[in-house]
């Protein structure tokens, strides 16, 4: 430990597989280029999947158990947090995640505080019933505020904290999420296996990535493609898993779409509609030879499957959805005050209705089907777009983002 560094703490509730793990990942081995960096979580119960080579230290307080053991547990993460950083002389503290940032607010002593938002909480349909009441009108507009620094990881989550939890807008910094640009390109360059190499060769390929989970927003993409499959020969393929894998592989079924899955024992040949490849080492190499990306989801942050496809140099097809599409895309247009309703080519990809009001539905669905279908039928398009899509997510590499990182850092320590 270099003992002329400032000592930066980094908490988050587990560890294992998601967005937020990738992302606490890459601020720590990146940041630890500039800081001494521990990291922290409330325990192990999960695997580490994306260890950085910096300290780990549990708090050993595990989650689960009736109300009273949860808010038990709650105290108890906060007590031990504020022991931790006592003993690491910590200067600084960055949370990850909300159930982090109330521990380390709670626990806040001389260090800093920072916290990261991760995606937007206003639109977040998981924060609902009495506890989504708790988190929003009071937990959130109490203890946020007594944040040093709160980064947002999209321009447009600033107007939900000011507005909707009370964060004095000079407290408020937009950093977008970076991503392993060059790692990702030549990632992408692995051929796919042999079986699914043909799949990719028997027609046009629209592929979509994520967990199989409400905020993804999967089920009406299925409607889409089943749409389009009527008069355009196509395949879609799923990577991820989630808690929505039956439902998602029965919906599709119901359309009368012939599908695989990849956990069954069935062949992979070229004779299905909708392939369900589950969690791949390398999503990369099955959505660079993609025709198309396709991404449903209903709310985000700064969505890192959107950036890395655009990456990987394939035409994105995106719901205007809160928050994060409409910044990578058309990022000198301003969010809309409505949801739009018609195809907006924009210059990075394509942007589309969002598909989550009953009321509009239906036209939303068409709208999709005939923008892909004329997006299927226009290969110098197509081919424009990736171009497009790749150029801008240089924007979002390691040290673009990093470097405005320390200097928010550097500018909150010297305050």
């Amino acid at each position: 430990m270099n003992s002329m560094r400032k000592n930066l703490l980094m908490v988050i509730p587990n560890l294992g597989l998601g967005g937020a793990q990738r992302a606490f990942h890459d601020h720590s081995v990146e940041l630890s280029k500039y800081y001494n960096v521990t990291e922290a979580v409330f325990d192990l119960d999960l695997d580490n999947l994306y260890p950085s080579g910096n300290r780990l230290e549990s708090l050993q307080v595990a989650g689960g158990g009736g109300p009273v053991q949860k808010v038990s547990n709650f105290f108890r993460r906060v007590r031990e947090l504020k022991r931790l950083k006592k003993r690491l002389r910590t200067d600084i503290c960055i949370s990850h995640l909300e159930g982090a940032d109330y521990v380390n607010l709670l626990s806040k002593g001389q260090e800093k505080v920072i916290l990261l938002i991760q995606g937007s909480k206003t639109h977040d349909r998981n924060i609902s019933g009495l506890t989504g009441w708790l988190r929003k009108d009071v937990l959130m507009p109490m203890l946020y505020k007594r944040a040093d620094r709160i980064v947002c990881v999209s321009r447009d989550i600033i107007p939900e904290m000011i507005n909707d939890y009370g964060v004095a807008p000079g407290k408020l910094s937009a950093i977008n999420n970076s991503f392993e640009v060059e790692s990702v390109w030549e990632r992408a360059q692995e051929p796919l296996p042999p079986a699914m190499q043909a799949v990719y060769e028997s027609g046009p390929i629209l592929v979509t990535s994520g967990r199989l989970a409400i905020q993804k927003n999967q089920k009406p993409l299925l409607d889409i493609f089943a749409e389009l499959h009527k008069t355009q020969p196509a395949k879609l393929v799923f990577i991820g898993d989630g808690e929505l894998r039956v439902e998602l592989v029965e919906h599709a079924r119901s359309l009368g779409l012939r599908v695989y899955e990849a956990w069954a024992e069935t062949p992979l040949t070229p004779e299905f509609d909708v392939y369900f490849v589950g969690l791949q080492h390398n999503p990369f190499q099955y959505i660079r030879p993609a025709t198309a990306f396709v991404f449903p989801s209903a709310w985000e942050g700064f969505p890192l499957a959107l950036g890395e496809a655009m990456t990987c140099g394939v035409p994105v097809v995106s719901t205007d959805c809160p928050t994060g599409p409409r910044e990578m895309l058309a990022p000198d247009s301003d969010t809309p005050a409505r949801p739009i309703r018609t195809a907006e080519w924009a210059k990075y990809g394509l942007l589309m209705p969002m598909l989550t009001d009953a009321a509009t539905l239906a036209a939303d669905q068409k709208i999709w089907v005939e923008t892909l279908r004329t997006l299927l039928a226009d290969a110098g398009k197509r081919q424009q777009l990736g171009q497009a899509a790749r150029l801008r997510s240089n924007d979002f590499t390691h040290a673009n983002t990093f470097r405005r990182w320390q200097k928010l850092i550097d500018e909150v320590l010297a305050e």
